[in-house]
């Protein structure tokens, strides 16, 4: 295509994948007071390995998602993340996850520009150390 034949403007398009939305969302929740660690379960661990693997072969560092997954739709934009958690049985478990549900929207939106329809948080365990509940 020659100069003369460029179109005036061009149309960008871009792309967020799931893993990148993931990795923003994990690192997000896991610096909520109260998370002891995302939990990948049986689904995300299967997923993630074969994520990390495939990164692996193409020479990138797979970013940690373990306990993650992210949907997105593209028409029309949509993103919905959902995130496996132990807690601390130090803090109020519901007050934990809202505060989950909030720095990673908030993490996600700033990153992407994309506000998530959807942060939804499952507890999979809580810590007791130290004593009983």
């Amino acid at each position: 295509m020659t100069r003369e034949q460029a179109p005036a403007r061009q149309q960008v398009e871009t792309v967020i994948a799931p893993p990148v939305i993931a990795a923003i969302a994990a690192h997000a929740a896991a610096r909520v007071p109260g998370v002891v660690r995302l939990e990948p379960g049986l689904r995300g661990l299967a997923g993630s390995l074969t994520r990390i693997a495939r990164q692996r072969i193409k020479g990138l560092e797979p970013a940690p998602t373990e306990g993650v997954r992210a949907f997105v739709e593209h028409d029309p934009p949509d993103v919905r993340v959902e995130i496996d958690l132990s807690l601390s049985g130090l803090d109020q478990a519901a007050a934990t996850a809202q505060a989950v549900q909030r720095a990673v929207g908030k993490a996600v939106t700033e990153a992407t520009g994309l506000t998530p329809s959807a942060v939804s948080v499952s507890i999979l365990d809580i810590e007791i150390r130290g004593g009983l509940l």
